[in-house]
């Protein structure tokens, strides 16, 4: 493990430009790396992406993102392709010829990170795909969806549990929200067993 995290420096510093990781973002990508299945509560700004780009990234394998929100999800991808990184969207507003070329994509084994809108993800064959390509993780964007408890609930979300089974997968699942009965039902939904978790203060890091 301590090889993949100076791996993972190395990258953090070749691919994206930064000297080294922000508080929290180390011990998440290594757990990550080391196959175990993470949640992570972070504050909004402190670099919840990075712990499953960077990953994806180190092991140049898939890691298939769910994200409720297709403005950031087309965001991610854009700042994945600047820096080379290969990255595509599965989401409502993609036309019938981008789903297309993004399948073939992920049959070839091309993509790093495929973002998928959770309604795309159930949509009928989804699934069988992704578990064809045999993704490295899936990493649950935004998992306080996942919980009655929060004015985000998404009922999608509660089918995430089933599809982390199907793909066979680690899950990793990032929030900035800290309630003890949305991080229970984070839990209790998305995690086959108990996953590890990390709690990080809500101290926007410096820059």
């Amino acid at each position: 493990m301590p090889c993949d995290l100076a791996a993972a420096r190395e990258r953090l510093k070749t691919v994206f430009g930064y000297d080294d990781f922000r508080p929290g973002q180390d011990e998440i990508i290594a757990a990550a790396l080391a196959g175990e299945s993470v949640l992570a509560v972070m504050p909004t700004g402190s670099g919840k992406s990075m712990c499953f780009q960077l990953p994806a990234i180190v092991e140049n394998a898939l890691t298939v993102v769910v994200s409720p929100l297709i403005a950031l999800m087309r965001d991610q991808v854009q700042q994945m392709q600047a820096v080379g990184v290969s990255a595509a969207a599965l989401n409502s507003q993609n036309t019938s010829a981008e789903n297309a070329r993004i399948f073939e994509a992920l049959r070839a084994g091309a993509l790093n990170l495929l973002y998928v809108a959770p309604e795309r993800l159930l949509m009928e064959g989804c699934i069988e795909e992704l578990r064809l390509a045999r993704p490295r993780r899936l990493a649950i964007d935004e998992a306080h969806c996942v919980s009655e408890w929060g004015h985000d609930f998404r009922p999608e979300y509660r089918e995430l549990g089933r599809v982390a089974s199907a793909l066979g997968a680690p899950v990793i699942a990032l929030t900035a929200t800290t309630g003890r009965s949305t991080r229970a039902d984070i839990v209790d939904r998305l995690f086959s067993a108990p996953p590890r978790v990390f709690l990080h203060s809500f101290d926007r890091p410096k820059p």
